[in-house]
């Protein structure tokens, strides 16, 4: 633990800092041309000076058919760890019109840091009312952008007023947290790890978690010191990693990781941030670790800078699949149909072929935030027979069910869980998200660390067998198969038994299943030649 000395001049600059208001015509008493100076987002404000919490002027906000925003773009100068106390006066007694608070942080480059800081939609009430809460600035922002919003009522129309804004930086220089965090935990699931904490309780709270992670099941973590900041670091290249993650949020996501790999962790909490910073080091720090499955990696899709190999296809509407900076870490796909009011849209996000002939156990996970709207018209589906372009011209299985929305929406990611797809194992499979919008309903979806994982089986794939493309699969009256040569055909049942012998001919053949039971089949070509060929399919 560190000495913190305080001098003189500090402490009348602190005096001076601690309780400076950072939004600039906060009490909106400077209007120039109708218009607030220093608020750089204005939809439907106009100036108010009867309905006024203090001093002369007010801002009148006026819902309308969509969202419309009151925004100061941006404060800087943010230090994150520091806590900041945001407050603001807003007047609703008008059934018409609802308001709430609807800001972020941001890191130097403008990108969202942590989660959207959102309140309850406002209440009817003939007095002003306030909204005062402190916060800690996340870790890597540097940025805040204040914003309030007004949605209609039954019809638009209505308003609400603020007045006497507030945002003000407490610079206090904290001393060290006074306990770790209990029930530190690492669980694995495929190539992911999460760890998962109880908070730090006690006199004094932490601002922050310093994760130190090494791939070994023996680690020897450096110690950190107090007045040194450690960076984040997530290249593992090196079998060393760190991470600074806020206080309040109790778990951190690490994915992307290798095979059959033992992953060690160890959690150091914080007060302060820069020179002040101030770790827990007494004691002994919790640790834990996790071994990743032992798969293989058929797809893995982080969109870290791009869509990567997935395909967005836009049906109808103008909204398309789009990149996005958001995630755990930074980096998503979103779909969203609002654009002045909800927008009526068909959208999907493809991913490429995927060979998943010779694999068992075969997973696909994912991690997903939804806000606004509702999760209706939200799908994960998969195809065996999709050939590129429009993908309504091919057969998909609706495999939504197996995964888990968030619900109520928010801006947080969540794993959705995992599935077991083995049974729509080809050479050539495929996995979509697809997005559909209403001129009622409009929710945004974002899509992360998208992991398709499966084991390499040994069972009737070999690469001495060739494989033989038989769609669509799943199946109900018929199928099709292609075959590189002419010869015999069988299909057999999983237990062996054989349910169809014929003649083939090299190119496509069209056989009648309509009298076979649901289940998963075996096509097995003899070639003249005297080489095989193996596919499978299923019956719906």
């Amino acid at each position: 633990m560190k000495k913190t000395y305080f001098f003189t001049l500090f402490l009348f600059l602190s005096s001076f800092l601690i309780g400076q208001n950072l939004v600039s015509n906060g009490d909106l008493e400077l209007w120039t041309s109708g218009l607030p100076d220093g608020w750089d987002h204005v939809e439907n404000i106009t100036q108010e000076s009867v309905i006024v919490h203090a001093g002369t002027y007010s801002a009148r906000h006026q819902s309308a058919s969509g969202t419309q925003d009151f925004g100061h773009e941006y404060i800087t100068g943010i230090v994150e760890g520091s806590t900041y106390t945001l407050s603001y006066y807003y007047f609703d007694n008008d059934v018409n019109a609802k308001t709430r608070i609807w800001s972020k942080w941001l890191d130097s480059s403008g990108s969202q840091v942590g989660s959207t800081i959102e309140s309850e939609y406002s209440s009817d009430n003939p007095d002003w009312q306030s909204y005062n809460t402190d916060f800690i600035a996340p870790m890597g922002s540097a940025q805040f952008y204040l914003e309030v919003r007004v949605y209609k009522g039954d019809v638009e129309g209505g308003y609400v007023y603020y007045d006497d804004f507030s945002f003000v930086n407490d610079q206090t220089i904290y001393p060290e947290p006074s306990n770790y965090p209990t029930m530190f935990s690492a669980t694995a699931s495929g190539l992911s790890i999460n760890l998962s904490w109880d908070e730090s309780t006690g006199a004094q709270l932490p601002t922050g978690y310093l994760i130190l992670g090494e791939k070994t099941a023996s680690p020897s973590f450096e110690v950190p010191v107090d007045g040194a900041p450690v960076a984040n670091e997530l290249d593992w290249s090196d079998n060393k990693v760190s991470v600074n993650v806020g206080y309040g949020n109790g778990e951190y996501l690490f994915n992307g990781l290798v095979t059959n790999g033992t992953y060690s962790f160890t959690v150091y909490p914080f007060t302060n941030t820069g020179s002040d910073i101030d770790y827990k080091t007494d004691g002994t720090a919790p640790t834990a670790n996790a071994t990743t499955s032992n798969v293989t990696v058929i797809n893995s899709e982080g969109f870290d800078s791009s869509l990567g190999a997935w395909t967005q296809y836009s049906v109808t509407g103008p909204q398309i699949w789009e990149w996005a900076d958001y995630g755990n870490p930074p980096g998503c796909a979103k779909g969203n149909g609002y654009a002045g009011g909800a927008v009526e849209n068909e959208d999907w996000l493809i991913s490429p072929e995927l060979d998943m002939e010779g694999y068992t156990n075969i997973t696909l996970g994912f991690d997903h935030a939804r806000n606004y709207a509702s999760n209706d018209g939200l799908y994960v589906l998969i195809s065996t027979d999709y050939e590129g372009g429009d993908p309504n011209t091919a057969s998909w299985e609706d495999i939504t069910s197996s995964f888990t929305f968030p619900d109520p929406g928010s801006w947080d990611f969540i794993d959705a869980g995992s599935m077991d797809i083995s049974d729509f194992a080809t050479d050539a499979t495929y996995i979509a998200f697809l997005y559909n919008s209403t001129s009622s309903d409009a929710s945004t979806w974002e899509i992360d660390n998208i992991e398709v994982l499966g084991v390499m089986g040994t069972g009737i794939e070999s690469p001495s067998i060739a494989s033989v493309r038989v769609y669509p699969n799943p199946a109900s009256d018929k199928i099709n198969i292609r075959s590189e040569k002419s010869g015999y055909l069988n299909i057999k049942s999983i237990t062996g038994q054989i349910i169809f012998e014929s003649e083939i001919i090299a190119g496509n053949n069209s056989i009648n299943i309509a009298n076979m039971i649901s289940g998963l089949y075996i096509v097995e070509i003899s070639g003249i030649d005297g080489q095989k060929s193996i596919g499978k399919f299923i019956i719906k």
